[in-house]
């Protein structure tokens, strides 16, 4: 019996020892994975006929088919449309939930995808970035994407509720959704009727080959990924610099309307860990103790991931408004 109990505390001990082999085995097939990232996407620019725009977002489509949970789907070339009847530039790779919004819209083989279900959209640019011109399409493929805007007309059962969307406030005299009164403590506002999301929109990400960034591009794009040597660069966008301004931004894009019911990012915490937890640069791994060697994949894995869960689940589908939309842009105006 003490054969066998010594036996299993040295085979822990041994595990132990192991453990942080393991991890740097994982660390070290992150840098692998970049480097051959990086070779293909150098291969990419070398070819200059038709195919090598279709096979540079292959690589960038099977980086993210890498790090993005699988409750996600990947769709190349499509369009992203709103139940207003905007509908945006092309999209080079489009992230988006299917369990809430299983509907693309298709017409012949052009895909459109309702903006409800998206929670990320990728641009994959060649090395030519630069210049202004560029740099103004750029702008007008991010605006075609900013002016869509998600609907909050959805009636849905969860749980043990019926959630009513904007159909379970009124409108106050400025066309504002207000929140209900209790009815303990009229005049007070039922503050159990905030939302923590109203007015979705997908993580914005440019993807190119140059070896540097604009600093304009840094700024217009959420994140921005290019190689740098044999690594992949990763820039978060500076206007966003922790996770309470990616829940405001993400979660309640500007719309006048809802402002009233808006539920704050929660800043009131115990634990001396929180406020370092929200600090997006905090979500950065390096291959040495000095960090000043950043494994960019293994770092995007994890900066991504948390935005994509302060997300959660892409907006709940408001079906009438869809419908509204088919029925103001009927057969006989064709």
């Amino acid at each position: 019996m003490a054969e066998e109990t010594q036996s299993t505390q040295d085979e822990q001990e041994a595990m132990r020892r192991a453990e942080p082999k393991i991890i740097q085995q994982i660390a070290q097939n992150y840098i692998h994975l970049e480097a051959s990232i990086t070779s293909q996407l150098r291969m990419a620019a070398e070819r200059h006929h038709v195919t090598s725009g279709t096979f540079r977002e292959d690589i960038w489509r099977s980086l993210f088919e890498q790090i993005v949970p699988r409750k996600f789907s990947i769709e190349q070339s499509v369009f992203i449309i709103d139940s207003n009847g905007r509908v945006s530039k092309e999209v080079d790779l489009a992230i988006f939930d299917e369990q809430y919004t299983p509907y693309i819209f298709r017409h012949g083989r052009i895909k459109y995808i309702p903006i409800e279900a998206v929670a990320v959209v990728v641009q994959c640019k060649s090395n030519n970035v630069s210049g202004s011109k560029n740099g103004d399409n750029l702008k007008d493929w991010s605006d075609s994407i900013a002016r869509l805007k998600t609907s909050l007309k959805s009636v849905t059962r969860l749980f043990q509720d019926i959630v009513m969307g904007e159909y379970a406030y009124e409108l106050d005299e400025a066309g504002q959704l207000k929140l209900p009164l209790t009815k303990e403590e009229k005049p007070k506002p039922d503050y159990r009727k905030l939302l923590t999301q109203t007015s979705t929109r997908p993580i914005q990400i440019l993807c190119h080959i140059n070896n540097s960034s604009p600093a304009t591009h840094v700024e217009l794009f959420d994140i921005v990924i290019h190689p740098k040597g044999e690594r992949l660069e990763v820039e978060i966008a500076p206007q966003l610099p922790n996770l309470p301004s990616w829940y405001e931004s993400l979660n309640h894009k500007k719309d006048a309307r809802y402002k009233n019911i808006i539920k704050p990012f929660n800043h009131n915490s115990p634990s001396e860990e929180f406020p370092r937890a929200l600090d997006v640069g905090s979500y950065r791994v390096f291959e040495d103790q000095a960090r000043t060697k950043e494994i960019g994949l293994l770092s995007l894995t994890f900066q991504l991931n948390q935005l994509l869960m302060l997300i959660n689940n892409p907006i709940l589908f408001p079906h009438l408004a869809y419908v509204d939309m088919f029925n103001a842009n009927g057969l006989k105006s064709v």
